[in-house]
């Protein structure tokens, strides 16, 4: 198997290097996630990819979740997409029954593995918020430190605004930003854009200026429910490591506001979850929650039960968190968030919002618009 990858490798690789120049299909441009130089594959103005590998000796080729490649009379194989939805979407190349990312695209962590990712432009302006601007840029930093739970070194990655190296006596208030099932604590960063939304933020003067974290939530191998683990089991260690390990390793190593008003935790899918099951029965530690896709579980018929009974008193939880942010696209079946949100406001819990993003499923695009719907609700009271 480890033969049969190499040669993969190769072949799609280092042939195409010293191949003359070639035309490309009309009204197409290459993928931004493209390493630098490389021409495929390419995105058309009609949401359509076009793929192309060079595999003379394979028997089949696939492009994962869009179909068999046709082999060329010169070694190559190609396939062209039907029209995708805008935003990022993963994908990996086939060969011959063994799966590996495009070697022509930058790596992602996705779904459990490293992968390659496509991204469809929106139209303009509709997407010029994640994208990088001429505004001052923050920093993603990367940082490792032990963790005493797991007994295992953690990597987080922080992202301080680009006023941060500029005044050393101010304080900012901090988001704990968390990923999903199958991704890592590089999601945010990368398939998210989160710095360039940031830096778009703060730079319109949309939002404060924060230090917002990325860590593990401990969800990188996807769920197994045929494993014997209990639903309640995954990642249920991350709010321990939050609360004890992460946050007071981060007050000690940035300038931080540490008051529950200057704290806030979202996270998407999974991490929406995990955002949940940390946050509201920490009230006291934190006064903005979002989850983005994921808002946990809670019965509406016993809502004072709920998280360690954190909307039994209606009138104190309206005091302590400001913003309860749920958001969600529009093709992901949002009737029960939306109903949540609509039964929390009903039982007296006024700072809800439910945000939802027209035309988007459970993907990435959903998640940059409810982050940037999200971050400019933050630290005003």
């Amino acid at each position: 198997m480890k033969k049969i990858l190499h040669l993969i490798l190769f072949s799609l690789t280092v042939f195409p290097m010293f191949m003359l120049a070639q035309s490309f299909p009309a009204g197409t441009q290459p993928n931004e996630h493209n390493i630098n130089g490389a021409d495929w594959p390419r995105v058309g103005a009609d949401r359509r990819v076009h793929f192309r590998v060079f595999a003379p000796d394979a028997k089949k080729v696939e492009v994962q979740f869009r179909g068999e490649m046709t082999k060329e009379a010169d070694g190559f194989w190609t396939l062209v997409s039907n029209p995708e939805v805008v935003g990022f979407h993963y994908y990996q190349i086939i060969v011959d029954g063994v799966a590996s990312p495009d070697p022509n695209g930058k790596p992602f962590f996705g779904m459990g593995r490293w992968v390659s990712g496509i991204e469809i432009p929106e139209t303009a302006p509709d997407g010029d918020y994640y994208k990088p601007k001429n505004v001052p840029h923050g920093q993603v930093r990367e940082n490792w430190y032990y963790s005493d739970i797991t007994k295992k070194w953690r990597r987080c990655f922080v992202y301080t605004p680009a006023e941060y190296e500029k005044n050393s006596n101010k304080k900012y208030p901090v988001l704990y930003l968390q990923h999903g099932m199958g991704e890592d604590e590089t999601g945010w960063s990368r398939q998210g854009m989160m710095n360039f939304i940031m830096d778009n933020l703060i730079a319109e003067g949309k939002a404060v200026p924060m230090i917002v974290i990325m860590d593990s939530g401990n969800i990188e191998v996807p769920f197994n429910f045929n494993s014997g683990m209990k639903r309640e089991e995954y990642g249920a260690n991350f709010p321990s490591i939050l609360l004890t390990e992460i946050i007071p390793f981060v007050e000690s190593k940035y300038r931080v506001l540490t008051d529950r008003n200057s704290r806030a935790m979202a996270g998407l899918s999974w991490g929406g979850l995990q955002t949940f099951n940390t946050a509201l029965p920490n009230i006291d530690k934190f006064s903005y929650i979002g989850g983005f896709s994921g808002a946990g579980t809670i019965n509406l018929q016993k809502i004072g039960e709920a998280y360690n009974g954190a909307f039994a008193n209606p009138q104190a939880f309206n005091e302590k968190v400001h913003v309860l942010f749920m958001g969600i696209g529009s093709e992901e079946r949002p009737e029960r968030t939306k109903t949540l949100a609509e039964g929390l406001k009903k039982a007296g819990i006024k700072n809800v919002i439910y945000y939802e993003s027209p035309g988007t499923a459970h993907e990435w695009l959903t998640w940059r618009r409810c982050l940037n719907e999200f971050v400019p609700l933050l630290f005003k009271k």
